[in-house]
């Protein structure tokens, strides 16, 4: 595994992070505090490929690696996890199912235009009853002909406000447990698709979560993705992906607290010198740089391991446990460095903290990171 970026992703590095700068960061207070989808984002991320980074070209892409995935994520999170998570969503848990697992017709059709950012893309998995038992779902798919028809709802969606697309996850027999779970492309224009009640949360709060609701909707066979049944399997290697992803928003979230924090630290006085100058925050920073450190390139390890491998479920069980729990434990030792100003809207850091929290419940718990991560290593 390399330790330093070629010159390709150093470059990406650089476009992306003023992009951040000049573009995202702006926004970021504006979509936090009005918990507005921030429309305007995703055509501009796309201008710059941003939509498919590690899509092959030939279906609108950039063409990159998973590597460059990463980068994009944590640029763009360092000032914005609202913004950071939609992308992530789009790349890794919408475009890499249907680059690994649809035929070229669906390829053509559905991956080319989310890759290229000309249509967006959600991940319809969770419901009120299937969390962390994904397998439990109970979104029914009936055969008819050449049709499914699909009834249930879904909870938790991101981007579902504004979705043009829907990867759907839905069983043809809630007997078979996870082994009657299939997938379905389902665009958002389907007579019988609803959205439902918004969701107003703690953070990432214009990230358009949502329920769907499906009413004897019906889809076409031929937007089925993959084989009866086969849809759990699809589902888990898509969330291999996309913990991928939430381990580098993780990273960018804490990485903007403690660029903040560091700065503050270096300018703010108390008994006649800078706080940087007190051993108890200088332990702080240094336990933060560290971390962050140790967090990327465990999601690096992860994205080379997807790239060189293919299968990295552990890798990227190991990556988004502990990125998301040392931003956690970041935006908190930032927020402390503040002190009574980190608790006001005046400063970034409070939003940084709460953002930080649902990296460790979505895209898989911390919990079940750890029961990943002990079936992989017993298996050994």
């Amino acid at each position: 595994m390399r330790t330093r970026l070629s010159e390709e992703q150093e470059l990406l590095k650089e476009t992306v992070h003023q992009f951040a700068a000049e573009v995202v960061a702006p926004i970021a207070k504006e979509v936090d505090e009005s918990g507005e989808f921030p429309k305007d984002f995703f055509p501009q991320a796309a201008e710059l490929g941003l939509a498919g980074v590690a899509i092959p070209e030939q279906y609108g892409g950039s063409g990159m690696d998973t590597v460059s995935y990463c980068i994009t994520i944590e640029e763009i999170s360092r000032y914005c996890a609202t913004s950071g998570v939609i992308l992530s969503v789009n790349n890794s848990l919408v475009c890499g199912p249907l680059l690994e697992f649809g035929s070229e017709e669906q390829k053509r059709e559905y991956l080319t235009p989310l890759a290229s950012g000309k249509k967006l893309g959600c991940f319809a998995l969770t419901e009120p009853g299937a969390g962390s038992d994904a397998g439990s779902l109970r979104t029914m798919a009936r055969r008819d002909g050449d049709e499914y028809i699909l009834n249930g709802n879904k909870v938790f969606i991101t981007s579902g406000t504004d979705a043009d697309l829907a990867l759907v996850f839905a069983t043809v027999d809630l007997e078979l447990k996870h082994r009657g779970i299939t997938a379905f492309i389902v665009p958002c224009d389907t007579p019988g698709f609803r959205r439902g009640s918004k969701e107003y949360k703690l953070g990432v709060n214009g990230s358009g979560t949502t329920e769907l609701v499906f009413e004897d909707m019906r889809v076409p066979a031929a937007q089925r993705l993959g084989e009866e049944g086969e849809g759990f399997k699809i589902a888990m290697r898509a969330l291999d992906g996309g913990r991928i992803g939430i381990a580098a928003q993780a990273i960018g979230i804490a990485r903007g607290a403690f660029e903040e924090a560091l700065i503050y630290a270096q300018e703010r006085e108390q008994f006649g010198k800078p706080l940087a100058r007190f051993q108890a925050i200088q332990f702080y920073l240094a336990d933060m740089s560290t971390e962050l450190d140790a967090a990327r390139f465990l999601t690096w390890k992860a994205a080379w391991t997807k790239d060189t491998r293919g299968r990295c479920t552990l890798e990227a069980a190991q990556a988004k446990l502990f990125a998301s729990e040392m931003a956690q434990r970041t935006t908190n030792k930032a927020l402390q460095i503040h002190g009574g100003y980190g608790y006001t809207r005046e400063y970034n850091v409070e939003r940084y903290f709460r953002d930080a929290r649902i990296t460790e419940i979505y895209e898989g718990t911390s919990e079940i990171q750890k029961m990943v991560i002990a079936a992989a290593v017993l298996a050994d």
